[in-house]
C-alpha cells in the first residue's frame, strides 16, 4: 500500500468516525425521547446522557467560537496528504449543502446547533437521567 492510499484510508476512517458522532448526537436525542415513551430505562443512564450532552456541547461551543471541528480539520489534512480534493466548508455544512442543495451562512448552522442543544437540555428536565441501575 503506497503512502497516499494510507492517508486516503485514514481520511475515510475519520469521515466514518465523524458520521458516527453526528448519528450519536442526532440519534441520541431521538433515543431519549422515544425510549422514554417506550419505557426503555437505559436511555436515562447518566453516563449515556452526559456523553450525549458533552457531544452537543462541544459542537455548539465550536460553532459559537467560529472554530472548525477537529475531525473536519484532520480529515482535510489527511486528504491533502493523499492528494485529494477537500471541503470548502465544515463537515455539516458540506453534507447539508451536498444532500439538500441548501446554502446558508454559518450563523444559520450556529443557530441550528444551539436550538438542538436547547432540545437536549429540555430532555434533561422532562426525562431526567438516573444514576445506577
Amino acid at each position: 500500500m503506497n503512502v497516499p492510499s494510507v492517508y486516503r484510508l485514514l481520511a475515510d476512517l475519520v469521515l466514518l468516525l465523524h458520521f458516527a458522532v453526528v448519528l450519536f448526537v442526532v440519534g441520541g436525542l431521538l433515543l431519549v425521547i422515544v425510549g422514554n415513551r417506550l419505557r426503555w430505562r437505559w436511555v436515562n443512564m447518566l453516563s449515556f446522557r452526559l456523553a450525549h450532552l458533552a457531544a452537543i456541547g462541544i459542537v455548539v461551543a465550536q460553532a459559537w467560537l467560529g472554530q472548525a471541528c477537529p475531525l473536519t480539520t484532520l480529515e482535510i489534512w489527511l486528504r491533502r496528504q493523499a492528494g485529494e480534493a477537500t471541503y470548502r466548508a465544515s463537515f455539516i455544512e458540506h453534507w447539508v449543502q451536498h444532500l439538500l442543495y441548501y446554502e446558508a451562512p454559518s450563523w444559520v448552522f450556529t443557530l441550528a446547533y444551539s436550538l438542538f442543544a436547547l432540545g437536549v437540555l429540555a430532555t434533561w428536565r422532562y426525562f431526567p437521567p438516573r444514576r445506577g441501575r
